[in-house]
């Protein structure tokens, strides 16, 4: 008989408790907890066998380390090099990756892409959100066609696992894990506890049967992957997929990765054929200009393991109001903050009448320091209303003392400047140790405080 007991859980953490607490002890929020009833049935235990002889493998349960391989994992190569990219070299047999953002900003549509495109593997697509018709129209959309690609719109797990033991999928693409429903856990789909026993039964299927599996996950509305926390540390990969509507370009980043890197990022291009991977992001974040104007400087910064050209621009005009604002688009505040505190110091600017706006162009994020040196230049071209250079870039990290300093892999960076047609590169003086002559044709100059950067440019 079927025993039916209720347990109280934390929308946060997943903190469980027997009764309702006013604040979770775990992650200290206020009035979190939610009754939830849990419903223990008796054929639960019968589904760790249920992966046993899948695909003709039998598993021991107890093995030596010593006996365990320590071949290279075999990847599965996409023909999405972005995707290759964050994912660490390819996907990898058996792991379970979650992919997180925002709705609307096309996690579904890059999944039914890269799925489409296995062409030479058996990929099975699970939706609890659209109908098969949605998802054809939107493959119809796309202009690809794949018959190996299957269609499932279900939501329970069991119904679920018994499909894919009729198709014995290679890879399974699951959208979303909060649709999904498991009859051993009485609560509504997207609950603390049916996505912690869904997420367990998909991690189960991964490990036990070597399939890779791909859970399109939704965000709160602060940012963070909805669900408990324990989420993340189920899977093997974290990637967040994240841009702004209002531009076309999106970022893949990996936020964890048991395979590869998690400094690594993929850029794509959303267009009404889909997804585009962007190759050279430097060129499109960069804006051609016929004329020079005042507040613009060009960084070379690092995201991820890839280094990228970016256009900073600047405007300083006298201040209208009683306090100055100081407005930042992709741009941290106080980090601004502290570099015009720089130049009123050290520089004698008179910034603290001035009214300031910073944005970077393409509506990236960027928080790499090197990029310090392109918005003190930026600054002082507007505030000056003297264009910088067009052909010169920047690559330096300001101190509070107004010295430049030494950022890191300022050979990549240099590289990249060359690669696109620059013909000087400022970088802090501590730098130019590190800086491998090469036959390139770009001038590295090195300068060591504001006050000499100023006095070369302006």
């Amino acid at each position: 008989m079927s025993k039916t007991r209720s347990a109280f859980f934390c929308q946060h953490c997943g903190y469980e408790s027997a009764k309702w607490l006013g604040k979770c002890p775990s992650c200290n929020e206020w009035n979190s907890f939610v009754e939830e009833v849990k419903h223990k049935g008796t054929d639960k235990s019968a589904k760790h066998d249920e992966w046993e002889n899948y695909n003709g493998i039998a598993r021991t349960k107890t093995i030596a380390l010593q006996d365990v391989s320590s071949a290279e994992e075999k990847r599965i190569v996409t023909e999405d090099a972005e995707l290759n990219r964050v994912l660490g070299g390819g996907i990898v047999p058996g792991s379970i990756i979650l992919v997180a953002g925002e709705p609307g900003i096309g996690k579904s549509t890059l999944f039914l892409q890269n799925g489409l495109m296995l062409k030479k593997l058996r990929t099975l697509y699970i939706s609890g959100e659209e109908s098969e018709q949605q998802i054809k129209m939107r493959a119809d959309r796309l202009g690809l066609e794949n018959d190996q690609f299957f269609l499932l719109t279900e939501t329970e797990t069991q119904t679920i696992f018994k499909e894919i033991k009729k198709l014995k999928p290679d890879v399974v693409i699951l959208d979303s894990v909060q649709t999904l429903q498991s009859p051993f856990v009485e609560s509504s789909p997207g609950s603390v506890s049916q996505i912690r026993e869904c997420a367990a039964e998909l991690q189960r299927f991964a490990k036990e049967t070597n399939t890779p599996v791909f859970l399109i996950g939704h965000i709160t509305k602060e940012g963070a992957i909805a669900g408990p926390k324990i989420l993340e540390h189920m899977v093997d990969t974290v990637l967040q997929f994240e841009g702004d509507r209002h531009y076309a370009y999106r970022i893949l980043r990996t936020l964890k990765n048991r395979f590869g890197s998690t400094a690594e990022i993929g850029i794509y291009e959303m267009t009404g054929a889909g997804m585009r991977p962007v190759t050279n992001p430097s060129e499109i974040l960069i804006t051609q200009k016929e004329d020079q104007l005042s507040g613009i400087a060009i960084a070379a910064t690092i995201e991820g393991m890839r280094p990228l050209l970016i256009e900073t621009q600047a405007l300083v005009t006298q201040s209208v109001y009683g306090t100055p604002q100081r407005t930042v688009s992709g741009f941290d505040l106080r980090r601004l903050q502290l570099l015009l505190a720089v130049l009123e110091k050290r520089g004698g600017f008179h910034f603290g009448i001035k009214d300031v706006f910073i944005n970077i162009a393409g509506g990236i994020k960027v928080e790499d320091p090197s990029i310090d040196l392109a918005i003190v230049c930026a600054l002082l071209s507007s505030y000056e209303d003297v264009p910088v250079p067009q052909q010169i870039c920047f690559a330096g990290e300001v101190g509070l003392s107004g010295e430049i300093r030494a950022v890191n892999r300022i050979d990549q960076r240099i590289a990249e400047a060359n690669k696109l047609g620059f013909e000087k590169i400022i970088v802090s003086k501590y730098n130019a140790k590190a800086v491998t002559k090469e036959s390139s044709s770009i001038q590295v100059i090195a300068l060591g405080k504001v006050e000499e950067l100023y006095q070369y440019l302006f």
